[in-house]
């Protein structure tokens, strides 16, 4: 089971480097406040050797994010480039490979 201390070192890293595109405006997760929220779903999944990007998608894919005050929602995975879906998975490989 991860530390508290664990899930906000991966919630920084995330929250610094992954961010959302909208109209190609980019806003960090941090700054969304919802880094800490991806970083304790993903968590789990670092406990498997074989990484996926299938498995984060999936993840992702669970997360809904409130737009225009509540009006509508869209799942994380739709805001968050492809591109930058691929870094994500480099940052979990990266911290996984240091755990």
């Amino acid at each position: 089971m991860a530390t508290t201390q664990e899930i906000e070192k991966l919630a920084s890293e995330i929250g610094e480097n992954i961010y959302i595109d909208v109209a190609k405006w980019h806003l960090l997760l941090s700054d969304a406040h919802l880094h800490t929220s991806v970083a304790e779903q993903l968590y789990p999944l670092l406990e498997d050797q074989n990484l996926e990007a299938d498995q984060i998608n999936k993840v992702l894919q669970g997360i809904s994010v409130p737009l225009g005050g509540g009006k509508m929602t869209a799942s994380l995975a739709d805001l968050i480039p492809t591109s930058v879906q691929s870094d994500l998975l480099k940052i979990l490989e990266e911290y996984q490979r240091q755990m």
